[in-house]
């Protein structure tokens, strides 16, 4: 779990889930069974698909990824006959079933706009999660929960929600990304300042791009100044993407 940068409460569920995995056994002694098929809930770039990797790493089990976008076909029919034989995997495979993209099947099934194969078509998926009696980890991820029907949220053993990053974890996420590349004495707090409104993600990749600058200029570690661009030029990038969007759908 080194990898993740994430508050002590969130890697204390994330913890839990792989605890309960490795001890299923004795849990089943006692008639329980172990967290099995979770949710992930959150903004792009927070560590949602991380999670389900260091899930795999962790429980020596491979990891799959389904994006719902790409099976979602205008032949509806397909759509569900491709969650059974998905399914049909998850039983005879074992490993980690990350279902990507959930938003494309998981959206209220009351929304006026929604047609009424998409609506049986997640009923299927709410049916085939409750069946599922597999040793497989299932994992659906999603970038809006709000959109998501509240019908899935009681078929998941546990609902994890993802957030942007705190100063505290921006600075130990920043340390952890440059690395050797780190000077010795840096000033955190204004680059946190900086990247408070900024994923995971985007802050790895400001740091990354921190540590090319100075390959390409031969030094070997960063200056406040450099990552303090770096970190602007990502703070920059997402404000004028997220202009554009506005002015888009204007």
């Amino acid at each position: 779990m080194g990898s993740l940068v994430l508050s002590k409460g969130m890697r204390g569920r994330i913890d839990r889930v792989l605890r309960e995995y490795h001890q299923k056994a004795k849990l089943e002694k006692h008639g329980l069974s172990h967290r099995r098929k979770i949710l992930l809930a959150g903004p792009p770039g927070t560590g949602k698909t991380l999670t389900a990797s260091v899930f795999a790493g962790e429980l020596g089990l491979p990891l799959f990824t389904i994006l719902m976008d790409k099976i979602v076909t205008k032949f509806m029919g397909e759509t569900s006959a491709k969650l059974r034989q998905i399914f049909d995997v998850v039983q005879e495979r074992r490993g980690v079933y990350l279902f990507d993209e959930f938003d494309a099947i998981g959206g209220e099934r009351s929304r006026e706009n929604d047609v009424g194969e998409m609506r049986r078509v997640l009923n299927s998926f709410l049916q085939f999660i409750e069946r599922d009696d597999s040793d497989s980890l299932i994992v659906a991820v999603t970038n809006n929960p709000r959109i998501l029907d509240q019908a899935l949220f009681r078929r998941f053993d546990d609902v994890l929600h993802y957030h942007l990053p705190e100063k505290s974890e921006i600075r130990k996420l920043v340390e952890n990304r440059l690395g050797t590349f780190r000077p010795k004495k840096v000033e955190l707090d204004s680059g946190a300042d900086i990247a408070e409104s900024l994923s995971h993600a985007e802050i790895a990749q400001a740091c990354d791009d921190a540590i090319k600058e100075a390959i390409l200029s031969d030094r070997t570690t960063i200056t406040p100044s450099l990552l303090k661009q770096m970190l602007n030029e990502r703070k920059s990038a997402y404000g004028a993407s997220a202009n554009q969007s506005k002015t888009t759908s204007a």
